[in-house]
């Protein structure tokens, strides 16, 4: 098992491990309840302020999603290395609000499921991310393009979200 852990000083770390040949699994434990959690993962005006990691250079164009058993997803993203803007693309198969998502992503045929699930005690929300590949080579190719290691910046610009939604 391929496993990194990354994260600020005086932050939670963001876990993230590689189970078997298709399956990534990432963790973190957010200061806030699940339903904020939840909203920063569902709401598109949310999504665009935190979800795109500033060091990639990539700049969120737009976000839409439809979340609900059978809605969609867009997001479209600019990077100064592309001529065009490049989208992420699927669909929700399960909704429970505050507590799991799972979706498609459908930008290839070697897109990955994945499952979030949020899990609230003492009003912090562990979350749990799990992306399962069709194939090891998907995976495999995943890191290779290092779209994988996103997420601890990604989780530490929602940090920084979840105090301004509020509690």
């Amino acid at each position: 098992m391929d496993k990194t852990v990354a994260g600020s000083p005086g932050k939670h770390l963001t876990d993230v491990s590689r189970r078997g040949d298709r399956e990534l699994v990432v963790t973190r434990t957010f200061e806030g309840p699940a339903r904020l959690v939840y909203q920063a993962w569902t709401t598109p005006e949310l999504l665009l302020r935190w979800w795109t990691p500033k060091s990639f250079g990539i700049t969120f164009i737009s976000c839409e999603a439809d979340v609900r058993p059978g809605g969609t997803y867009r997001f479209v993203f600019g990077h100064p290395q592309f001529d065009q803007p490049m989208a992420f693309v699927g669909r929700y198969l399960e909704v429970v609000p505050n507590a799991r998502l799972v979706w498609t992503n459908e930008e290839s045929p070697d897109g990955a499921v994945t499952t979030l699930t949020f899990t609230e005690k003492d009003g912090r929300t562990h979350l749990v991310l799990s992306d399962l590949y069709p194939t090891k080579e998907a995976l495999d190719a995943a890191f290779a393009e290092g779209s994988i290691g996103a997420h601890a910046e990604q989780f530490e610009e929602l940090d920084r979200l979840l105090p301004t939604l509020g509690a």
